[in-house]
């Protein structure tokens, strides 16, 4: 069902015009406009400092297990409240709050395109939020709850809920395009490569939809139960499941390349995958970060916490930045593994970490928004 806040005629006649593919591009490569960055592969475009200092913190009315995303020095991100917020990056000022209802916001993080920002709630609603006044332009209501992220492509935002469906919708007013059906709850966040939306599903099928008409072009078994968001990179999706595996599939022949798990400690993987110079990064329930070649699944390094890693890791230069349920952010050398620095907040950390404009952003489940720089 679609509810149309506002006419914007401003803005909707601006999206008309723009070509296919130029809809979401109206910023600098240095953002973080949706969950795992504009690359969707977890690295980011902006460098931090070698050493980082803590910017500023945000109290906000609930748990954060959200991750923020950080476009144009303002910074969005949901709480368990139910309220969307919007901050200014340099200095963590409020500029406005945005409320779902009684509804909370879960695990679903910001998108921010075409001048609005766009989140779920677990009572299965989808927002299109104005970037400017922070006032609902339109929502979309599902049949289940939302812990999918919004993914932005071209003209239209995908969306997973617990009705089973993925949904594409256009930007500008909400309008259902189409909706593809799997066997259980959509609880990953799709990864899009050349044309396709590909997410392992709670119904252990490993899928891909067409972003321009909603068919199925790949519905192959994932072996085991996949809430994880798949990463993909050079024609290979990459992600964890709930038999504790991190699995490679080819994207062109749908042939499994390789399975890894780790020898001794055999535990869920949660946490999306990141993908850089050959390697993938994954949290697990083991407590640990795990580096694996690319190539071959084989392990390079691992890094223990105290706590499980449902976090997920990102990238900035040559550094990992993971946070823990052990309350901790940890920054860890990409080729050794090895501790650079910690900050320890004393409240798990399941939200995963944003990059962007030097600067970046966590929650932590005691509803604390940090910032470093």
């Amino acid at each position: 069902m679609r509810v149309l806040m506002t006419s914007a005629c401003g803005v909707l006649a601006l999206a008309t015009l723009l070509p296919l593919g130029v809809a979401h591009a109206q910023t600098t490569s240095d953002t973080w406009p949706q969950f795992r960055g504009a690359s969707r592969n977890g690295v980011a475009a902006s460098v931090l400092p070698a050493e980082l200092t803590l910017k500023w913190t945000y109290e906000a009315d609930e748990a954060i297990d959200s991750s923020a995303a950080i476009v144009d020095g303002v910074v969005y991100v949901g709480t368990y409240a139910g309220t969307l917020i919007a901050l200014d990056l340099e200095t963590g000022t409020e500029r406005w709050t945005y409320s779902t209802g009684d509804m909370g916001i879960g695990e679903s993080s910001p998108a921010v395109a075409g001048g609005l920002v766009f989140i779920g709630d677990l009572g299965g609603v989808f927002h299109a939020v104005d970037v400017n006044t922070g006032t609902a332009r339109w929502t979309f209501e599902t049949m289940g709850e939302i812990k999918s992220s919004p993914v932005i492509v071209d003209n239209r935002v995908l969306i997973g809920s617990y009705d089973g469906f993925l949904y594409a919708l256009a930007i500008e007013d909400g309008e259902e395009v189409w909706k593809y059906e799997t066997q259980n709850y959509v609880h990953a966040t799709p990864a899009v490569w050349d044309g396709v939306a590909y997410f392992g599903g709670c119904d252990e099928l490993f899928h891909g939809v067409r972003v321009t008409d909603g068919e199925e072009v790949v519905n192959v078994s994932a072996g085991a139960y996949t809430a994880a968001s798949p990463v993909v990179a050079d024609g290979k999706v990459y992600f964890g499941t709930f038999d504790n595996e991190v699995v490679s599939i080819d994207l062109t022949t749908h042939e499994l390349l390789w399975q890894y798990e780790h020898p001794q400690r055999h535990f869920p993987f949660y946490s999306s995958a990141l993908a850089i110079d050959d390697t993938i990064v994954i949290g697990g329930r083991d407590k640990m970060v795990h580096a694996i070649d690319e190539a071959t699944g084989e392990p390079r390094w691992t890094f223990t916490t105290k706590a499980r890693v449902d976090s997920s890791p990102a990238a900035s230069g040559n550094r990992v930045y993971a946070g823990s349920s052990d309350g901790r952010l940890y920054v860890l050398d990409l080729d050794t593994g090895e501790k650079l620095w910690e900050f320890d907040t004393a409240a798990p950390l399941v939200a995963s970490p944003a990059i962007a404009e030097g600067r970046l952003v966590i929650g932590s489940e005691d509803g604390v928004l940090y910032c470093f720089g």
